[in-house]
């Protein structure tokens, strides 16, 4: 353990910390930051024009920090941190180059993190999957390709999800505190004590200083936004999101718990992918993400986009909860 605080308190006290020391940064933005240049492609694009761009490298570092001093962090945990930080590095320099990196280039080194974010998963824990009532413990092999998969697929969906206002920080607030919720039940059936308040505390608490640091973001980036996180921010969030389904013991639970992001994200990269590859349309008149198709065919504005998405991601999480608590 390398916290200084530990408990109940220690939780408390590291979320509103990082909201805190966020909120200051966020108010108060380096100078350093980019500035973004608007997406040609994307609906309403011109609007983001201007503003600084990469403010997840703020929150992040501040999320970083604040767990490995009021965390009850351990070896693993500390592992993961240095991915999320590099999750968020190489996002950030993306945001700042003036020539955006090539696709394989991004893809390649999320298949890094994602191999390596696995080596540690496996190290220290078990193949076991809990679905509902039943139990399934994977080969080891079989694991390591999934979650490869799931952290890479994450990490691409989450960031496809970021061109809204609020949207994407909004939507993950809503998934980790589902997820924080899963583990508090799962960790609640631990007979050993210790075992239990240990996972209890760091990953549940790892959620909640999530959503400390998110909030104090979001204050800045509700239509119309001030600050945008770009990928610095997006990305890193996609790989904590996996790591945290797989910790809970219940990896799937990954889909309800993020569906509206994976359904957003994930259509556009299926479509580009069988596009690239396969030479393969689908969907052709469908715009893609598709946040951008509601606001330019149906007519949405980023409020009615960003609230009904809400609506949605919530009651889908409200759901698989109450579900799931049938079977624990």
């Amino acid at each position: 353990m390398f916290a200084f605080s530990t408990g109940y308190a220690g939780i408390i006290a590291a979320a509103l910390s990082g909201f805190l020391l966020t909120f200051l940064l966020m108010g108060h933005p380096p100078a350093f930051l980019p500035r973004d240049q608007g997406r040609a492609f994307a609906v309403n694009g011109e609007k983001s024009k201007g503003k600084v761009r990469g403010t997840g490298i703020l929150f992040i570092a501040v999320y970083c920090l604040t767990a490995l001093l009021l965390l009850p962090i351990d070896l693993e945990f500390a592992g993961y941190l240095v991915l999320l930080f590099f999750s968020m590095l190489f996002g950030y320099l993306d945001d700042a180059s003036k020539t955006p990196w090539k696709d394989y280039i991004k893809g390649a080194l999320d298949l890094g993190i994602s191999i390596l974010s696995m080596l540690i998963f496996l190290h220290y824990n078990s193949t076991q999957i809990h679905f509902f009532g039943w139990s399934i413990t994977l080969h080891p092999v079989l694991y390591f390709v999934l979650g490869i998969v799931l952290i890479w697929v994450s990490v691409n969906v989450v960031n496809c999800t970021d061109g809204v206002d609020g949207l994407c920080g909004s939507l993950s607030v809503i998934s980790l505190m589902s997820f924080a919720l899963l583990i508090w039940s799962v960790t609640g059936k631990i007979p050993d004590a210790a075992l239990r308040g240990r996972g209890e505390l760091l990953y549940a608490g790892a959620c909640l200083l999530f959503i400390g640091v998110l909030l104090a973001y979001l204050w800045y980036n509700l239509s119309p936004s001030a600050l945008l996180m770009g990928d610095a921010g997006s990305r890193a969030i996609g790989f904590f999101l996996a790591v945290i389904a797989m910790k809970s013991g219940h990896p799937w639970a990954f889909v309800p718990f993020c569906l509206v992001m994976i359904l957003d994200g994930g259509l556009g990269l299926v479509k580009l992918f069988l596009l690239r590859f396969f030479k393969i349309s689908i969907f052709p008149n469908t715009r893609m993400p598709l946040h951008d198709h509601f606001r330019k065919t149906a007519g949405w504005s980023d409020p009615q986009v960003v609230g009904r998405y809400i609506i949605l991601q919530g009651l889908l999480c409200a759901g698989g909860l109450a579900i799931l608590y049938q079977y624990m």
